[in-house]
């Protein structure tokens, strides 16, 4: 794990962003379209991790981010050229836009300075939308990425972040994904050779940190 120094660094609440990707009812709420990987965001304690640091970020003055994938009804722009996208048109639950499905999913909280971003296409929450605009904007050096799923949008949002030369964390225990022993080899062997690895604890502490040191120089 990385050292104080690095991580304090690394999370300037001014320079950092924290992303949710796919905290959304119809993914992780108790009626989600995959239940599988709704219990293992649950049952792993990612979800309560990713509420945990959304609401530091909200007291801290870090930029929340909420990356939230859906389509419309008519199915108008959505991918179909990859089989994840071809079953998702059969599942009993659809991420259709304006619906419960798409809303950010308890106990994450969602406060008036958050930015949700949505995607009617692709994999990545970065590729093809306006997060990199965004981040640009916000003055990003540190993305911090949390969510699901470790198989596809997790790999895929880091990837796409580091492309663009940003720092990116990922804390390891507010990700989630299927199987359980797949999320931890994807960590270890892919997602630790191009971001930093932190837990969620790590990350508080650093952040309750910066916040100390902001009120003695106040």
């Amino acid at each position: 794990m990385p050292s104080y120094e690095t991580l304090s660094e690394l999370l300037d609440p001014a320079t950092t962003v924290l992303l949710t990707t796919e905290c959304q009812q119809g993914v992780v709420g108790p009626d989600a379209a995959l239940p599988e990987l709704a219990h293992a965001a649950r049952s792993s304690g990612a979800l309560g991790n990713v509420a945990r640091l959304v609401a530091a970020a909200h007291d801290r003055g870090v930029q929340v981010i909420h990356a939230v994938a859906e389509r419309r009804p008519d199915g108008r722009g959505a991918s179909r050229n990859a089989r994840l996208f071809r079953a998702a048109e059969r599942l009993p639950v659809r991420q259709l836009t304006g619906t419960d499905a798409v809303r950010v999913a308890a106990p994450v909280e969602v406060a008036g300075q958050d930015i949700v971003v949505r995607r009617l296409h692709g994999l990545s929450p970065v590729q093809g939308t306006e997060m990199d605009a965004l981040l640009r904007n916000l003055g990003c050096r540190t993305l911090v990425v949390t969510g699901v799923s470790a198989n596809v949008a997790i790999p895929n949002a880091v990837f796409d972040a580091v492309n663009r030369g940003y720092d990116v964390l990922v804390p390891t225990d507010a990700i989630a994904g299927v199987p359980s022993d797949y999320t931890a080899a994807m960590i270890r062997h892919t997602l630790a050779l191009v971001a930093t690895l932190a837990t969620t604890d790590e990350v508080l502490r650093c952040l309750e940190r910066h916040a100390r040191a902001g009120l003695r120089r106040a």
